[in-house]
C-alpha cells in the first residue's frame, strides 16, 4: 500500500494553488484549442467544400454527426486509462493520431470517404475530455476544480473565435493547386500532432511525479486530495456500477443528451445559418461567427467566477441552458433585420457557454475516484451522440425544405429540455466556494 502523505505546515497553499494552475492549465487549454477547432472547422470549410464536392445539406449533416458515433467508442476506457495508467500517454495518443487523420481530411472527395475521415477522427479523439475532467482530479481539489474546467471551457469559444478568422484566411488560398479548404485541414492539423510529441515531455501524470514540485508541495498537495479521497469513501463508498444506478448520474445524462442536441447543432451549422440569414459571403459569414465566439467568451468567464464565488453549480448551469432558449427563439422573429437577428444571437453565444462549467462540476461532487471516472465517460457518451443527433437532425430538416428559422426553434427547444432536466438533479446541501 502506498503511504500517505503528511501534510507539510510550512507551505503557502494558495502559492501552491497558483503554481500548479500555471504549469497545468494553459497547456490543457492550449490542447483543448486545437482540439476543438480540429473537430469543428468543418463548420467552416463547409462554405466552400459544398461548391467544390457538391455535397448536400443531409451528407454534411451525417458527416458533421458520424464524428461523434466515433467519439463513442473508447469514450469510457478513455476516463479509466486516465485514472488508472497515464494521461500523458495517453493524450500524446490522442493528439497524433487526430491531428493526421485532420489533415487527411482534405483529400475527401465523395461522401464516403467525408464520413470514413470523420469517423475516423472521433475515434481518434475520443477520451480526451473525459479524461481531462478526470486529469484535474489529480491536481485540483474540490473547490478549486470548477475554476479549472472553466478556463478548459474556455477553450471551446475561443477556439473558434480565433479559427473563424484564421480559416477566412485560409479559405481564399489557392497553392500548389489544392483549394483553400484543403490546407485549412491540413495546416489546422499539423499543430496536433507536434503538440502530441511534446505533452510526452511537458505533462505530468500527478503531483508525486512532479518534479517541478518541491517535496514539501508533493506532499502537501498529493495529502489534501487524498484527504477529499477518503471523506467520499466515508460519506459512501460506491462501484462503478452503483454510480450507474444512481438517479443524478441518468438525470445528467439525458440533461447534457438534450443541451448538445442543441448546442452541437448550433456550433457545426452556425456559419451556413448567419451565411443565409445575412445573404454575405463567406468571410462575412465567418465573421459575424467570430463575434458570436466572443461573446462565447465573455458568458465562460462570468459563468466560472460567480459560480465559484457562490457556490453554485446546479442553478447556473440552468439558466444558462434556459436563458440561451429564450435567445435562439427571440432570433426567429419573423420580420426583423439581420442587425437585430444577430443581436439575438450574440446573447445566445452570451449563455450558451454560461453552463457547461458548473455542469461538469456536478459529476465529481459526491462521487469516489472511480465511480466519478466511469460516471464522467457515460455522461460524455450521451453528450456526444446529441451531436450526431443534432447534426443529423439539421441536415435532414434543410434538406426537407425547413427554414433557418425552423431549425433555430428545433435547437432552442432542445436548450430548454436539457434545463428542466438539470433542474431535478439533487446536489449536496452546500458547495464549498473558493476564497
Amino acid at each position: 500500500m502506498t503511504p500517505i502523505a503528511s501534510p507539510q505546515v510550512g507551505v503557502d497553499r494558495a502559492a501552491l494553488r497558483k503554481k500548479v494552475a500555471w504549469r497545468v492549465l494553459p497547456f490543457v487549454f492550449l490542447l483543448y484549442i486545437v482540439a476543438y477547432l480540429d473537430r469543428a472547422n468543418v463548420s467552416f470549410a463547409k462554405l466552400a467544400m459544398a461548391d467544390d464536392l457538391k455535397f448536400s445539406e443531409s451528407v454534411f449533416g451525417f458527416g458533421f454527426g458520424i464524428f461523434f458515433i466515433g467519439y463513442l467508442i473508447l469514450e469510457i476506457p478513455g476516463a479509466l486509462l486516465v485514472e488508472r495508467w497515464s494521461a500523458r500517454k495517453w493524450f500524446a495518443r490522442i493528439l497524433i493520431s487526430w491531428g493526421l487523420v485532420s489533415a487527411l481530411t482534405a483529400f475527401v472527395r465523395t461522401p464516403t470517404e467525408f464520413y470514413v475521415a470523420r469517423f475516423l477522427l472521433g475515434v481518434a479523439e475520443a477520451g480526451f475530455f473525459p479524461g481531462v475532467i478526470v486529469y484535474f482530479t489529480h491536481w485540483f481539489p474540490g473547490p478549486e476544480r470548477a475554476r479549472a474546467l472553466s478556463g478548459l471551457v474556455m477553450a471551446v469559444p475561443f477556439s473558434l473565435a480565433l479559427g473563424a478568422p484564421v480559416s477566412a484566411v485560409l479559405l481564399k488560398a489557392n497553392w500548389l493547386g489544392l483549394s483553400g479548404w484543403k490546407w485549412m485541414f491540413i495546416l489546422e492539423g499539423l499543430p496536433a500532432v507536434v503538440l502530441g510529441v511534446i505533452t510526452l515531455f511537458y505533462l505530468t501524470d500527478r503531483p508525486c511525479d512532479a518534479g517541478w514540485l518541491s517535496s514539501e508541495e508533493r506532499n502537501t498537495l498529493t495529502s489534501e486530495l487524498e484527504a477529499e479521497a477518503r471523506a467520499k469513501e466515508v460519506a459512501g463508498s460506491m462501484s462503478v456500477w452503483q454510480a450507474l444506478t444512481l438517479p443524478n448520474v441518468w438525470l445528467l445524462a439525458l440533461g447534457i443528451f438534450a443541451t448538445n442536441t442543441g448546442g452541437l447543432g448550433l456550433a457545426f451549422w452556425l456559419p451556413t445559418t448567419v451565411k443565409n440569414l445575412s445573404g454575405g459571403s463567406n468571410s462575412e459569414a465567418l465573421f459575424y461567427s467570430g463575434v458570436f465566439y466572443l461573446c462565447g467568451l465573455v458568458g465562460v468567464f462570468v459563468s466560472g467566477q460567480s459560480s465559484d464565488r457562490t457556490g453554485d453549480r446546479k442553478w447556473h448551469c440552468v439558466g444558462g441552458q434556459v436563458v440561451t432558449a429564450v435567445m435562439l427563439a427571440g432570433s426567429t422573429i419573423p420580420g426583423q433585420p439581420f442587425w437585430l437577428v444577430m443581436g439575438w444571437l450574440c446573447l445566445t453565444g452570451l449563455t450558451a457557454f454560461f453552463w457547461p462549467a458548473p455542469f461538469w462540476a456536478l459529476p465529481t461532487i459526491t462521487l469516489t475516484a472511480s465511480a466519478a471516472a466511469i460516471s464522467i465517460g457515460f455522461i460524455n457518451m450521451f453528450a456526444n451522440f446529441a451531436g450526431y443527433l443534432g447534426n443529423h437532425t439539421i441536415g435532414w430538416l434543410k434538406s426537407q425544405g425547413f427554414g433557418e428559422g425552423a431549425c433555430l426553434l428545433f435547437l432552442a427547444a432542445c436548450y430548454l429540455i436539457g434545463g428542466v432536466i438539470i433542474a431535478l438533479v439533487r446536489v449536496p446541501a452546500s458547495n464549498p466556494r473558493i476564497p
